[in-house]
């Protein structure tokens, strides 16, 4: 908890209910410390323990306590360590991070598992929709029939805030698995031996390197997404999907939700990614899904091993098992199992054709490959008709319907790849290919109308614009080569393998209509706008900043209503999807401003496609969220809920980047309680709150009133950042940007190009990192910057109408799912916000007017925003409403806090001594273990 926010008032039965309720987190918070305790004795020595174990207990007294003599003497302490001394205490805090984590990921897990046995819980968040849609008269056909045409896709991407090693959250894993079997031991013996193995991964964990040592590729960043399937989306979702069904008894269950990707095809600002890995991220994919298949056919075969001496079989899979190549006599009433070798077989060979990888086992000889997913699931469908057909149909449920419903939504591509790229480098390529075809000297010197018409008439033009033997520039070349991949990877792997290509910084119509230029020339637009086109990708507009979001709706006006093109995207599939971008919007115009115009833009693209949903067109919104509230994120399921009325109707993507993909898919459990939540709120939200109109619709006064809170908090927002002289030169000295730049934690530049010699500026940077810096020295001002401002200049003085404006807000609190889950989201944020603690990041700024000058500013504005919060939600504390994150707050803080410190004095080293300092490797070393440690600590930070 801040130390700026007023803590609980106490009662005896609640505080002993929730220790209680909290023994055994304590108590595993406690064994883990303990163990990493013994482990450092061990490794680093007495000294060294009692050095770190000094510096905890002035920590604790400094926060818990409110001591401040303890706080200066930490101070002290801290700045007379050594560059090894710190670096020694920096990991040992930020290990205790990384295990606090583990423990309380555990105790949700436990606490709902408790509940359900205790008939408290009967139902998960899924579960619960589902009786609120029946309760609501919707029956279970219509929800079948609303999932039916539903699209809803979490989407993987590579964006630099995730600073874990790979081996260090696999050791994580193995930790967690150890603290969950301690639940079920009760012999002291077995828990000694549990014990003993937990010791063993800690002692792992702290000979592991923390840090990579080279920055990863894209190679590296695919790898590592496709864990996640393997320890949970391959098996966890199919269980979703058994939950569905199981609610529904009768109802068809449509695959309608997928797993999609960036790694591999977002190269907007990233020239690591190429045809090279786009192609690889394909054959990566296709190799987890073939081997899980490979490996669940083999398990299958093992347990269908059923007689037809005892039980019959259908004449298909008779067939099906005639044509096996296995000819054992042990087998030969066994038509099931000889059936499933010739299916392991031919997936054999599908892996060979495919990735040139061998299979496992090979029993049998070589059998042609799989053409197709559908053909490997038409053999799968045979098995499950014939055991249905003849009373086996209870051997269906353990393996072969979840492997069923595995390949339906997996296929042989295991998720979908997007295709990024920025509208500018489009242009670029589009002029060149002008140029030597000599079809216009400049296509960049013109304007948005003669760009408009030369590229509808190129693309009424059946005739290719490429010149056969010309060498088109590197840049030109590189572009064409990446969707010609996407080309051969959708004949190889099917549709479902490259759906979407995103075009950032879109801006004008042309710049959609460019990159259809290049799916043409490339093959992946099939005929001319005017005689039957037809796209093989969805071509998706990108609207970014404030002044995108407000053109968005104009220029999907204008782009549907060119001739033909309407046409085309109906014959094409009949969806448009348009991402909005909520990371750029926020740095450009503030956390309150940046979520109301998203929802404006998100308003009116429903009203626009509204009357063309009746000749077959969807519309699907893509949302693009970070971890941090000030980058979209927050809880899910208060997220959807809070869309627009009638903006979801089934149709929803969302990234999930960063540290937010390991929290939330690491541990299989709690990946799968994502994934119901996130189905939970799609369906409430598409039908409980379908259309604009129906009970989800928002009063016209509290619209009026949030459009005058987002116009003075863009403008106090605004002012603060890129009008207020020095703040840029306060940000670079303030915050560990220069010093996230140099972590070697993605493939991606952290700041866009700029020209030679020039000074880096805040709208140089990419939105993660300067989101991620302001997380680092505790302020988090992109989660609530503008908004007391914003409320102080709306209530006015004191007078009737202060009160009357005031009551209005609290009703739209009360009343709003949008303006509610707003405020939630940044209760959170000044909750992890600590101002003394970023008071020391100020000492870093070489101006010390400045420095002070600035931090005033900011302070106040914090404090205006804590204190507009508490007027309109009416509680003084934060967290008020969420008891364990505040509990968890007050617990992990003291052991954060020192991550701090030592951060800023490690800072303070480096920066005025330089390289040419003896210790300047170990000192740059403890920077970027602070910064993993205290990402790990708030968890939710970039």
């Amino acid at each position: 908890m801040s130390r700026t926010a007023r803590k609980a008032p106490a009662t005896p039965d609640r505080d002993s209910d929730a220790a209680l309720e909290n023994r055994p987190l304590v108590g595993d918070i406690r064994l883990l410390g303990r163990i990493l305790g013994d482990v450092i004795r061990e490794q680093e020595g007495r000294k060294a323990f009692a050095l770190i174990e000094r510096v905890r207990q002035l920590s604790v007294a400094c926060r818990l306590k409110q001591d401040a003599g303890a706080g200066r003497t930490l101070g002290r302490l801290l700045k007379r360590l050594s560059g090894d001394q710190m670096v020694s205490v920096i990991r040992a805090f930020s290990y205790f991070s990384h295990l606090a984590n583990i423990a309380e990921d555990r105790h949700q897990l436990r606490q709902r598992a408790q509940q359900e046995a205790q008939g408290e819980l009967q139902d998960g968040a899924l579960q619960l929709s589902l009786r609120r849609l029946a309760d609501a008269g919707v029956s279970e056909r219509q929800i079948a029939a609303s999932l039916a045409h539903a699209h809803l896709s979490p989407v993987l991407t590579a964006h630099p805030t995730e600073v874990q090693r790979k081996s260090i959250l696999d050791a994580e894993r193995a930790i967690a698995v150890l603290i969950a079997q301690r639940d079920s031991l009760h012999l002291e013996s077995e828990r000694a031996q549990n014990e003993l193995l937990i010791r063993a991964r800690v002692t792992q964990l702290w000979q592991t390197r923390m840090l990579r040592t080279v920055r990863l590729s894209v190679l590296d960043e695919i790898d590592n997404a496709l864990s996640y399937y393997q320890t949970t989306f391959l098996r966890q979702l199919p269980r979703v999907y058994a939950e569905l069904e199981q609610a529904l008894p009768g109802q068809t269950v449509a695959p309608f939700l997928r797993m999609g990707h960036w790694i591999g095809g977002d190269r907007d600002g990233n020239p690591n990614v190429t045809a090279a890995t786009l192609a690889s991220a394909f054959e990566r994919q296709a190799e987890v899904a073939l081997r899980f298949y490979l490996t669940e056919v083999h398990e299958l075969g093992a347990e269908l091993s059923l007689s037809q001496l005892l039980a019959g079989v259908s004449d298909e899979l008779a067939a099906l098992a005639a044509r096996s190549p296995d000819a054992n006599p042990h087998r030969v009433d066994e038509a099931y199992r000889r059936a499933l070798i010739g299916i392991y077989a031919r997936l054999a060979a599908t892996l060979q054709a495919f990735t040139g990888q061998e299979a496992l086992r090979h029993a049998v000889e070589p059998q042609p490959a799989y053409a197709s997913a559908e053909e490997f699931l038409a053999d799968l469908r045979v098995i499950e008709a014939s055991l249905r057909s003849h009373h086996a149909e209870a051997l269906v449920v353990p393996r072969l319907a979840p492997l069923i419903r595995a390949v339906q939504v997996f296929g042989f591509h295991l998720a979908t790849i997007d295709l990024r790229q920025s509208s500018d480098r489009h242009a670029a390529v589009v002029a060149e290919l002008l140029q030597v075809a000599r079809l216009h000297v400049d296509y960049l010197a013109l304007d948005e109308a003669g760009r408009r018409g030369i590229l509808l008439s190129l693309l009424d033009d059946a005739r290719p614009l490429r010149v056969v033997d010309h060498a088109y520039t590197q840049a030109t070349t590189d572009e064409l080569a990446v969707f010609a991949t996407a080309r051969d990877a959708l004949a190889c792997y099917g549709p479902a393998a490259i759906r979407h290509s995103i075009v950032s910084h879109t801006e004008e119509v042309s710049d959609l209509l460019e990159l259809l230029l290049l799916l043409k020339e490339t093959g992946l637009m099939q005929g001319t706008l005017a005689d039957a086109a037809r796209s093989s990708l969805i071509v998706v507009p990108l609207f970014e900043t404030i002044g995108d979001l407000r053109r968005a709706v104009g220029i999907m006006r204008e782009f549907l209503a060119l001739p033909g093109m309407l046409d085309m995207v109906l014959r094409s599939g009949g969806e448009q999807e348009v991402m909005l971008g909520y990371s750029d919007s926020n740095k450009d115009g503030g956390f309150f401003t940046s979520n109301w115009e998203l929802y404006r833009a998100e308003t009116e693209l429903v009203e626009l496609f509204a009357p063309l949903r009746k000749k077959g067109l969807v519309l699907r919104l893509f949302h693009g969220r970070g971890g941090t509230v000030g980058r979209g994120g927050g809880p899910n399921f208060q997220a959807i809920l809070a869309q627009p009325p009638g903006t979801v109707n089934g149709q929803l993507r969302v990234t999930e980047q960063g540290e937010v993909i390991t929290s939330k898919y690491a541990h299989p459990d709690i990946g799968r309680r994502n994934l119901e939540t996130l189905v939970a709120a799609t369906l409430e939200a598409s039908l409980l709150h379908a259309r604009p109109g129906s009970a989800g619709s928002v009063p016209e006064e509290f619209l009026q009133a949030a459009a005058e809170l987002s116009r003075l908090g863009f403008a106090a927002y605004r002012q603060l950042v890129y009008e207020t002289p020095g703040f840029s030169e306060y940000f670079f000295a303030a915050t560990p940007i220069r010093e996230i730049a140099g972590l070697k934690i993605g493939s991606r530049p952290p700041s866009r190009p700029r020209q030679a010699g020039g000074a880096l500026r805040i709208e140089d940077l990419r939105a993660i990192p300067w989101t991620f810096s302001w997380g680092q020295c505790r302020v988090a001002l992109p989660g609530w910057a503008g908004f007391g401002s914003a409320v102080e200049g709306y209530l006015g003085r004191n007078g009737p109408g202060r009160k009357r404006r005031l009551a209005l807000l609290q009703r739209m609190y009360r009343q709003w799912p949008f303006f509610r889950t707003l405020l939630s989201n940044m209760d959170m944020v000044l909750a992890k916000s600590d101002l003394h603690i970023a008071a020391r990041y100020v000492e870093l700024v070489e101006d010390r007017r400045l420095g002070k000058r600035l931090f005033g500013i900011i302070q106040a504005e914090w404090q205006r925003s804590s204190k507009a919060l508490g007027l309109i939600t009416g509680e003084s504390r934060r967290l008020a409403g969420n008891s364990a994150l505040a509990r968890s707050i007050e617990h992990r803080f003291p052991y954060l806090d020192p991550l701090n410190h030592l951060q800023v004095e490690l800072m303070r080293r480096y920066r005025s001594r330089g390289d040419t300092d003896p210790e300047a490797e170990r000192v740059r070393t403890g920077i970027h273990l602070s910064i993993n440690g205290v990402a790990a600590g708030l968890r939710n930070t970039g």
